[in-house]
């Protein structure tokens, strides 16, 4: 047994849900329909898990800065998103936000629970309907960036896709380490990789051939 935020602002999605959630034995389930109400509700029950729909009243997109304030709160938060929005920009956007799943409302019944409890143990979780969708909206957003990188940054990427070290791409391409790091900080900012490790992961992506 354990405990859930469920925030949602239609009551038919929330008496749904906890008739789900009932069923599959899972604990207590505290509700919010707002983003302010659901991030005190939050900070105040310290729940496992948060099923987050995107749309909430007032704000068109407000569960996005919610799952922001939340995981700001809370760095091991556990957000599943739960939402109608299947555009792979926005899917895209809350996973940068920190959500940890991503489900859309028509899939099947069952694969609520299975979804929270993947993204409560501490694992990820995708739509299979919106797997494809991101990994194009990648390959499309790596080949606009890697159009926008310097000779320099291309060469810095490529030797980070092969696990060198800050002072062995220094020593190879003969520049300081100083500016290895800058070099650094600037593809992640032109790649969007929110640390090193991210830059490292999306640098091996990009240097495999496309198939």
């Amino acid at each position: 047994m354990y405990r859930v935020l469920l925030v949602d602002d239609h009551p038919v999605v929330i008496t749904a849900c906890r008739w789900l959630l009932n069923e599959a034995g899972i604990g207590t389930l505290t509700e919010a329909h707002d983003a302010e109400s659901a991030y005190a509700a939050y900070v105040r029950e310290q729940p496992d898990a948060a099923i987050v729909d995107l749309r909430l009243r007032g704000e068109d997109l407000g569960g996005i800065g919610l799952i922001e304030r939340m995981r700001s709160h809370d760095p091991q938060a556990r957000i599943l998103v739960f939402s109608m929005l299947g555009d792979p920009r926005i899917v895209r956007s809350a996973i940068d936000a920190g959500a940890s799943g991503y489900l859309l409302k028509d899939a099947p019944p069952q694969e609520l629970p299975k979804a929270l409890e993947q993204v409560r143990t501490g694992g990820t979780y995708l739509d299979p309907q919106l797997a494809m969708r991101i990994a194009m909206l990648r390959q499309d957003a790596d080949g606009a960036a890697q159009t926008s990188l310097t000779p320099r940054e291309r060469q810095a990427l490529a030797l980070l896709a092969q696990a060198k070290s800050y002072q062995a791409i220094a020593d190879q391409l003969g520049i300081s380490y100083k500016t290895v790091i800058n070099l650094t900080y600037r593809l992640r900012q032109k790649l969007g990789a929110r640390s090193l490790p991210d830059l490292v992961r999306l640098a091996v992506e990009m240097s495999r051939p496309s198939l």
